[in-house]
């Protein structure tokens, strides 16, 4: 296997994405894993420094998830992170479907949630 050159990797399309049925909200939406920078955002969004301790906050997580990851057709969020408040009213079953899809195509696992909440 050939060794891949910086040009290689920059414009390698290497974000997955998955269609995600929401009854509730009476259609489908397009789900995008997220890049570096969004899931240190997205990590930090839910930690909270206090001091010398770091507390992690998991309220409207979902929602925060779910506003990073649903796209366009062309790859654009739907959502801004401001956004993550009103959908955080949505339906929780709703949600909740579109975030495992997030989290799967981001490679989020419950354990990365608890590694961050040990460190």
């Amino acid at each position: 296997m050939a060794l891949l050159t910086r040009d290689a990797i920059l414009q390698a399309q290497d974000l997955p994405t998955e269609q995600v049925s929401v009854p509730e909200w009476g259609g489908e939406v397009l789900v995008r894993g997220l890049t570096g920078a969004d899931r240190d955002d997205f990590e930090q969004s839910i930690a909270e420094q206090k001091g010398k301790n770091v507390k992690m906050n998991l309220r409207n997580v979902r929602a925060k998830l779910v506003a990073l990851t649903v796209v366009d057709e062309d790859g654009n969020r739907l959502f801004s992170d401001k956004d993550a408040e009103v959908l955080g009213r949505k339906s929780a079953v709703a949600l909740n479907r579109v975030f495992e899809v997030a989290q799967k195509l981001s490679g989020l696992t419950p354990e990365d949630v608890d590694e961050l909440a040990k460190n």
